[in-house]
């Protein structure tokens, strides 16, 4: 947690500790910690006792306790390329397992290798990041060793703790000392060390205590070997997430989950300093985009997964997992090139890919505002630099394939694979952990987040960012329904984002807002609505008269934020030109206006139409823009979209 009018960030579902170097917050790897208790009982402990009835739990507020530790400071995630360099990055959590892991730990063990091996699985499932992939990759390796192994002993633990810790560093092509790797294997040394002395107890907790005092120190020496935390006067976060995760063992292995406790006396991480640390300069711009998948399938094979991606341009690869479940995580200037690699050889799910360049310009927003929208918004990509403004991207389907709109999967790429597609494509929200994710980023450099979504009347995503802003303890994200969509959202988005780096504060922008909304008006044409008609957007009555005449429909979103039937255009070679003369009519003359015109892969037909818009209104500022899948899919290809404004004063 942070300070007021701060939050974890999430930079590089949902900072994380990278032991390519990249950083998270240490409590985060305690996010899902209901398998610490289970966990902690049956390695400590030479045989699995049988579970107490609150066993899955830690105690009434004991993590809270524990988060509320880390309060005190604002967090970056530096997050680092893993063979060519540094970098700083942001946070999430790094072990998220969610419902199947804590349905798995709330079910009793049968032994000490049965919970090790769900717990393996399940970390895979829901790692996050660099160090939550490497974590994941460490508890998968322990598991693998004590699979089948009904008891635990010393020596038992720590050939388990080895084996995770050569595991975790192969899932790194160049492993980096000085982060969660060093302190892992500071750990698994200390502890083989006490397992192999002649007189070692069969207890394991003597060389646990042994090995958590190892890691301890082993954690205060990652400055002296990364340059990057020596200037910053801090110890690796991923490390520290770490070693506070051992702690938690020990405090539940002593005294059960009522002794599980915070201390404030940690070491600063990467991410807990008083002054955030910001994105270093040296993200390198063609690899932007840190992605993440889990891949799902048969006799996987890391290491041609690996050349896979590497062939794709990828770099700081991470490959957590076995032949069943693989974690994937790397840097690209091609998510969608990445999420193909990996689909070539298993079921891609949980795919995730975050614009590093677009985050380190947040962090460093002078601004205590900032403005969050989603994919249907047909944000002009200068706009979307300059402000910094987050996207969160709607899901779309093609032929039974998710992809990420405008992100794993571009606008042009997506009318290519639709033309080509033997179904009609489909559209869903973005899940609650998508929004979540944007907004702990966001929140964790800024005071506050307006979320300006696409009509509620059209979509479940508005609800979907209110889910997740609900979830923000400190009420700091607002939710603003824009009524509209496409072109005439995004210049609502566009005012917000504007007013924002302003200095205006909230209630000034949402005021401006509201009285721009009515204002606002958008239009569209597509020369066959058929799609439109299938999903309900446009009614079937309309469909013939398309159809069997030479008459092109027109549409406009209604003041309750749907897209109705407008009239029609008496011509289709010379539509555009005819589009133009009618929004021409529909507006109200002496104003100036700011306008965005959309098409979808109809850039000659655009280009008319803007010409045309250009000689009948008196235009302060226009953009060009291709409509994104979450109009498209509805729309076809050929469709145009016209928004307009009321221009800003002055």
């Amino acid at each position: 947690m942070a300070s007021a009018g701060t939050h974890r960030p999430v930079p590089c579902d949902e900072t994380r500790a990278c032991g390519d170097g990249s950083r998270k917050s240490r409590h985060r790897l305690l996010r899902r910690s209901s398998w610490v208790g289970p966990l902690a009982a049956d390695c400590a402990h030479a045989r699995t006792p049988e579970p107490p009835p609150d066993r899955t739990r830690p105690a009434p507020g004991a993590d809270r306790r524990r988060q509320a530790g880390h309060r005190r400071a604002r967090r970056t995630e530096p997050h680092q390329r893993v063979p060519r360099g540094r970098r700083r990055h942001r946070q999430q959590p790094c072990i998220d397992p969610g419902q199947r892991a804590e349905r798995g730990a709330s079910q009793p063990s049968q032994h000490a290798g049965d919970l090790l091996s769900r717990v393996g699985n399940d970390a895979i499932d829901g790692a996050r990041g660099n160090s939550g992939a490497i974590l994941a990759q460490f508890l998968y390796g322990v598991a693998e060793r004590v699979r089948t192994l009904p008891e635990l002993d010393s020596r038992s633990l720590a050939a388990a703790v080895r084996q995770g810790a050569q595991s975790a560093r192969q899932a790194l092509a160049q492993p980096v000392e000085g982060t969660i790797l060093s302190v892992i294997s500071a750990f698994a040394d200390e502890l083989e060390a006490a397992a192999g002395e002649v007189d070692a107890p069969a207890d394991t907790r003597s060389g646990f205590a042994r090995a958590l005092d190892r890691a301890r120190r082993a954690l205060a020496d990652t400055p002296r070997q990364m340059a990057l935390l020596q200037k910053a006067g801090v110890v690796d976060a991923g490390a520290q997430g770490f070693v506070d995760l051992l702690e938690g063992i020990a405090e539940f292995v002593e005294g059960g989950p009522r002794a599980v406790r915070m201390r404030g006396s940690a070491p600063p991480a990467a991410n807990d300093a008083t002054d955030p640390l910001g994105h270093d300069h040296d993200i390198d711009p063609a690899r932007r985009w840190c992605t993440e998948c889990l891949l799902l399938g048969e006799g996987l094979d890391r290491e041609r997964l690996r050349t896979a991606l590497e062939a794709v341009g990828a770099d700081s690869i991470v490959i957590a997992g076995g032949a069943s479940r693989l974690r994937v995580h790397a840097h690209t200037g091609s998510p969608q090139a990445l999420f193909d690699a990996c689909a070539a050889q298993g079921q891609v799910e949980g795919m995730k890919a975050d614009d590093m360049v677009r985050q380190q310009t947040t962090a460093g927003l002078a601004q205590s505002l900032v403005i969050v929208t989603d994919s249907a918004a047909d944000l002009p990509e200068d706009i979307a630099e300059r402000y910094a403004i987050g996207v969160v991207p709607a899901r779309v389907d093609l032929d039974g394939r998710d992809y990420l709109d405008k992100v794993g999967l571009s606008t042009a790429e997506f009318y290519r694979r639709m033309a080509a597609s033997r179904q009609l494509p489909r559209t869903s929200q973005p899940p609650p952990g998508d929004f979540r994710r944007q907004f702990e980023l966001s929140l964790a450099h800024h005071a506050r987040v307006l979320y300006v979504g696409l009509s509620r009347a059209l979509s479940g995503t508005l609800q979907s960012g209110e889910h997740a802003a609900a979830r923000d303890p400190g009420a700091r994200v607002r939710v603003f329904d824009t009524v509209n969509a496409a072109c005439g959202q995004a210049l609502l988005v566009w005012r917000a984002a504007e007013l924002a780096a302003q200095g205006q504060g909230e209630s000034a922008v949402v005021a401006e807002l509201e009285r721009l909304r009515p204002l606002t008006r958008m239009w569209a044409i597509a020369p066959d609505i058929s799609h439109a008609v299938r999903g309900g957007r446009i009614p079937r009555w309309a469909a013939p008269i398309a159809r069997l005449t030479a008459l092109t429909p027109m549409a406009k979103m209604s003041v309750d934020g749907r897209m109705v039937v407008a009239g029609l255009l008496l011509t289709r070679a010379n539509a555009p030109e005819a589009f133009a003369r009618r929004v021409a009519r529909a507006l109200p003359g002496g104003r100036r206006w700011r306008l965005i015109v959309g098409h979808c892969d109809a850039r000659p037909d655009a280009e008319r139409l803007l010409a045309a818009l250009r000689t009948r209104l008196d235009i302060c500022e226009d953009r060009l823009v291709e409509t994104g899948a979450a109009i498209g899919a509805h729309a076809e290809p050929g469709a145009l979209i016209v928004a307009v404004q009321p221009a800003p004063d002055g």
